[in-house]
């Protein structure tokens, strides 16, 4: 089995849940964030909206330089899961079209021509861009359910809903 093809049935679970999650936020609660030091729920969502791209990014090119980089701005849901989606689509196509040897070449990350971090291309899926999707869908079903917004099954059911759907 490929690399793509094992990777491609965890990133379409990941992202179809991430989704379910980012369904569920309020657009009249962009500017709340839980604390002083926290991301705006706002800017959470776009940021989870924005992370399948680097997979593209990682996979389609040998670095990124960060040097000028804005985050998307979003101001509603359904900005947020028109990017999302987009993302996904572009993630997934990458992907699948990828082969072995290009998820074993180094990927990097640079600032103004600096580079900050070198990784194989298959770990800029898994970690930087995978992983990354859920740690921050964690922290947004943690702020979601602070604003008493029901919460979808992620890993199992949820204490709002009973069932894996």
């Amino acid at each position: 089995m490929s690399i793509s093809a094992s990777l491609l049935p965890e990133f379409d679970h990941e992202m179809a849940t991430a989704r379910k999650v980012l369904e569920r936020v309020p657009d009249d609660k962009f500017d709340w964030a839980p604390h002083a030091t926290s991301m705006k729920l706002g800017h959470l969502a776009g940021h989870i909206a924005e992370m399948p791209a680097w997979a593209a990014v990682g996979i389609t090119q040998d670095s990124l330089d960060l040097a000028g980089y804005k985050p998307a701005a979003t101001t509603t849901t359904a900005q947020v899961l028109e990017a999302f989606d987009k993302n996904i689509a572009s993630a997934r196509a990458a992907i699948a079209g990828a082969s072995d040897e290009t998820f074993f070449k180094t990927w990097s990350l640079q600032r103004d021509g600096q580079t900050l971090m070198s990784m194989p291309k298959m770990v800029v899926v898994r970690s930087f861009m995978l992983n990354h999707v859920i740690h921050h869908r964690g922290q947004l079903s943690v702020y979601l359910r602070i604003l008493g917004v029901k919460i979808p099954s992620i890993y199992g059911p949820s204490g709002d809903e009973g069932s894996m759907g």
